[in-house]
């Protein structure tokens, strides 16, 4: 670590422990304000008071300290629970918007109840956004008796509510919903021909969970709600075909990373000949071209049980930060299709996308945004470039006594296997309870059957048995557990020493705590901290040691196997400096993947600047603040959701294949905006003019069953889901589905493309 680094460093330490002790004098005066003598409807009163003083303009600030006595007070009395001093100064911390850091097994739960109450009084909603389903209702039914007990009230939204339920969900003081289901939720209503159709009101203020996989991990993912579709395709099996045909470095070749796959001009030629299509690259062929490509990519770079699972005659995406079943998720249109006809099942058409938005951008919509993690430390400076939020480290309420011993790292796979099934074995023997996190559902498969093999019993916690998850986790602490686990075991789980038994916990306290092994390093940081985290909560013993192999991916895409020049050899390599050039590596990747995260933002924040201004007007329409006639009402919102949806295929296509700019030696992105630009100015005009037109055509009529007589009405049905963007970008590269196109044909600029894919004018 350079001086530079250190000084920084020392500074930014510096002002965390300035903050933490502003934050624990504010803690002092909240504990010495006693309200145990006041009875229950005393405490009331004072939050009703509260509640009016807030809503007469009184800063939040100055409420705070009344405010937090009152829910101390209230948590202890309805759930039996007294607030750390650590959980008050994380408290302290989100309700100034910051995101804080706080250790697995803290209270973040319970820290959250104190800003989302007191900001809650202003009558202007607070949303806590959680991580799945099962956290929005049980976090909202645990912590509802405190809320309720000072007069607010909170409900939690679930996937699958009626429009009245989430209606009611969304006005309610405090709500509790995952960040997909409120995105969801808005894209629905972005669509709304009713005001009386539409749930969200006005955001205000935000609680963001797992801060760093909604706001990092997964910011780019685009949710999306399109016209629904029962058309099925199956022209993906003829290209899946010919690519199984083409033959590695005789047809095609990766980039140095193995993050992309080209054709070579051997491999142009046998596809021409397979497909029977004559020149590939003329302009009538540019859709078996993408096709192709698309198919090349699922062919070679995507891998069963590593990067999908076929269950139930479906594919299921696996989340590549938590190895969970992604739920309700698709790669880009033409990338799914490859992918299904792969692995020989029917796609099914996405229909006409008529919104979509990014995590990111969705919860940017909230004035006020904070969040809090176990793990945001390391990507400090990517919180404060994409959100201006500053990370805050909560100290721990006890201190964190887990061993994180040096990386065990080998020459090649078998001996780290080996070895692993060594380490296992022999710590199993006494009865220390070990978690084991894999790179994939194969590999826990395998690792799974080697334990078994040597006589140790296992539960095996990955994407197949997903369901089981909260059982398995159950048990993980328990004398002589075993566990398997991808990712999954690494985010939102606390694990308990003896499962929770007093006398087992006792007795895995002397053996050590929880043994965690990682089986290979993830590409960031905060992954493995995640893993290492499910140790040591709450002061409990525990340890950590990750097992690594120069032939693991990541130390192979980056050359690792080469640099370090060792013999192969069955035993650990004696060079306590590999695993600071290991870290160096992660560090390298996380850099790359937030340069990557920036340059596809310069895509998408025009076309969200664009969506906004297009809603504004949307909105002003909606609620009659613009028209008062209904008829013209109920026609302006319909063509200017048609004309945006057109807008949307255009940037669509735009985008997969808008590198090819780079061929004519213009700037991909300065293009994009160009000719985006010149799309959305036309957007009003035709507007403008297929209103009047249809408005001739209704003769002034507002009669509803006349507006459906001119198909003037919302989709007969829609189907939110969600575009694994961020897979793409992560795990294999910076252009997604077929922008990769300009890469793959750099072979073939003798063949003078780009008069073949000039882009076409909106």
């Amino acid at each position: 670590m350079n001086i530079a680094v250190k000084l920084m460093q020392k500074f930014k330490d510096y002002d965390n422990r300035n903050t933490l002790k502003a934050y624990q004098d504010k803690t002092e005066l909240i504990r010495k304000r006693n309200v145990q003598a006041w009875n229950d409807g005393q405490l009331l009163a004072e939050s009703l008071r509260l509640q009016k003083e807030a809503r007469s303009g009184t800063s939040l600030d100055e409420l705070l300290v009344d405010a937090y006595v009152l829910v101390c007070e209230a948590a202890k009395r309805t759930l039996g629970l007294q607030p750390y001093d650590v959980q008050i100064m994380a408290a302290i911390a989100l309700h100034e918007r910051f995101l804080i850091e706080q250790h697995t097994g803290e209270g973040k739960t319970l820290s959250a109840v104190m800003p989302a109450y007191l900001n809650a009084l202003t009558g202007k909603g607070v949303h806590v956004l959680t991580f799945n389903d099962y956290l929005a209702k049980r976090d909202a039914e645990w912590m509802g008796p405190v809320y309720r007990f000072l007069g607010l009230t909170v409900s939690p939204v679930q996937a699958g509510m009626s429009l009245s339920e989430k209606r009611e969900a969304y006005a309610a003081d405090i709500t509790y919903v995952t960040a997909k289901e409120a995105g969801f939720d808005y894209l629905r209503d972005t669509i709304a021909l009713s005001e009386a159709d539409t749930v969200h009101r006005p955001f205000h203020y935000v609680i963001v969970d797992e801060a760093d996989s909604l706001l990092l991990d997964e910011a780019r993912v685009p949710l999306v709600i399109s016209g629904d579709s029962a058309t099925s395709g199956r022209d993906g099996f003829r290209f899946a075909e010919v690519t199984r045909q083409l033959k590695q470095a005789e047809h095609y070749e990766f980039d140095e990373f193995q993050r992309n796959v080209y054709l070579n001009e051997a491999g142009a030629a046998e596809a021409e000949v397979l497909l029977g299509c004559g020149n590939l690259y003329d302009s009538h062929n540019s859709h078996l071209l993408t096709s192709l490509n698309c198919a090349l990519h699922v062919e070679t770079l995507l891998k069963k049980d590593v990067d999908y699972i076929v269950r139930d005659g479906e594919i299921e995406l696996i989340e590549e930060y938590t190895g969970r079943v992604a739920e309700n998720r698709y790669l880009p249109d033409g990338l799914q299709a490859a992918l299904t006809a792969k692995e020989g099942l029917d796609s099914i058409a996405g229909g006409k996308i008529l919104g979509t938005i990014t995590i990111q951008h969705f919860i940017s919509l909230y004035p006020q945004i904070c969040g809090m993690t176990a793990t945001a430390h390391a990507s400090a400076m990517d919180f404060k470039e994409l959100y201006a939020l500053q990370v805050v480290q909560i100290p721990p309420n006890r201190p964190n006594i887990r061993l994180d011993h040096l990386h065990r790292i080998y020459t090649h796979k078998e001996a780290k296997l080996k070895a692993l099934v060594q380490e296992i074995s022999s710590v199993n023997r006494t009865g220390r309870p070990i978690l084991i996190g894999t790179s994939s559902v194969e590999e826990s498969d395998m690792l799974a059957e080697a334990l078994a093999a040597s006589g140790v019993p296992c539960q095996v916690l990955n994407a197949k048995n997903d369901a089981e998850e909260a059982d398995i986790i159950a048990k993980a602490g328990e004398i002589g557990a075993v566990t398997v686990s991808t990712n999954m075991a690494g985010r939102g789980v606390d694990i308990r020493l003896g499962g929770g038994n007093p006398a087992q916990a006792g007795i895995v306290t002397k053996l050590g705590g929880l043994y965690v092994i990682g089986t290979h390093v993830n590409e960031s940081v905060r992954i493995d901290d995640q893993l290492r985290g499910r140790a040591g909560r709450q002061g409990d013993p525990g340890a950590s040691v990750f097992y690594v192999s120069l032939e693991d991916e990541l130390m192979l895409r980056f050359g690792f196997d080469t640099a370090v020049r060792v013999p192969r050899q069955d035993e650990a390599l004696e060079e306590p400096a590999l695993s600071s050039k290991i870290s160096s590596i992660q560090r390298i990747v996380m850099g790359q993947n937030f340069d990557i995260h920036q340059e596809l933002n310069g895509y998408s924040d025009m076309v969200e600047d664009q969506r906004r201004i297009l809603y504004a007007e949307r909105l002003g329409i909606l609620r009659g603040t613009k028209l008062m006639s209904p008829s013209e009402q109920r026609v302006r919102l319909f063509y200017i959701d048609e004309f945006w949806a057109d807008h949307l295929a255009f940037v669509s296509y735009l985008r997969e294949s808008i590198h090819l700019e780079s061929l004519a030696s213009r700037n991909p992105i300065d293009e994009f905006h160009a000719q985006i630009t010149q799309a959305y100015e036309l957007i009003p005009a035709r507007i403008n003019r297929e209103t009047a037109n249809m408005l001739k055509r209704l003769d002034g009529s507002n009669d509803p069953a006349k507006w459906d007589e001119f198909g003037l009405k919302s989709p007969p049905s829609t189907r939110t889901y969600i575009i694994n963007d961020q897979y793409i970008q992560n795990k294999r590269s910076s252009w997604t589905g077929t922008t990769v196109l300009a890469y793959w044909l750099r072979p073939f600029l003798k063949r003078a493309l780009w008069p073949v894919f000039k882009m076409s004018k909106y």
